[in-house]
């Protein structure tokens, strides 16, 4: 049977410190894949400027109730250095961050979906770097695609079970609402 190739295009930007964001972000565009064409790009290799596609999907880290910093990455680089931690620090993790990354992208993305990584308790102790983004994609005047989504880690910085399924599924709704003939 010949399947038309999807038409819609989506990227995936994120910034992981241990592989649990990366892992998510991986999950995501499998469930997305469905409806669009999606690449997935570390924050340290994404453009100057938001790409051109139907949509743009940024994740990253909760970090002291938000987005990273430059101090919060060294200190992740720190706990990798602990052996007792058992972390294995993402290439160039400790380089540009999803928040130095928006601050310099200029024209905001028509529309954007959010996630973020943080600890398993509720939002008001951990924070939510998800939240973070939506704030700074929406003051450039972006809209919101989706409700943000977070999945959790425990206290490791390891995915709970079920959270890349829950990734998946995630990604399976924004290709849901991607196909929707809704006007957005």
């Amino acid at each position: 049977m010949n399947q038309t190739p999807p038409v819609a295009r989506a990227t995936i930007i994120y910034e992981s410190m241990f592989g649990s964001t990366r892992a998510v972000a991986d999950a995501i565009a499998d469930g997305l894949r469905s409806a669009a064409t999606v690449t997935v790009i570390p924050v340290k290799d994404a453009p100057e400027s938001f790409p051109d596609v139907d949509l743009v999907v940024v994740g990253a880290p909760t970090h002291v109730h938000g987005l990273s910093r430059p101090a919060t990455r060294t200190e992740a680089g720190a706990w990798a250095d602990d052996p007792a931690r058992h972390l294995t620090l993402e290439p160039d993790a400790e380089g540009i961050g999803v928040r130095e990354w928006l601050d310099s992208c200029g024209d905001a993305p028509a529309r954007f979906a959010a996630f973020d990584t943080r600890a398993d308790m509720t939002e008001l102790f951990s924070g939510s770097a998800a939240h973070s983004i939506e704030k700074r994609l929406q003051k450039l005047g972006s809209r919101r695609f989706v409700e943000r989504q977070s999945f959790l880690v425990d206290k490791d910085s390891v995915l709970e079970p079920g959270q890349l399924e829950l990734a998946r599924d995630w990604g399976r709704t924004l290709a849901t609402e991607l196909q929707a003939p809704a006007l957005r």
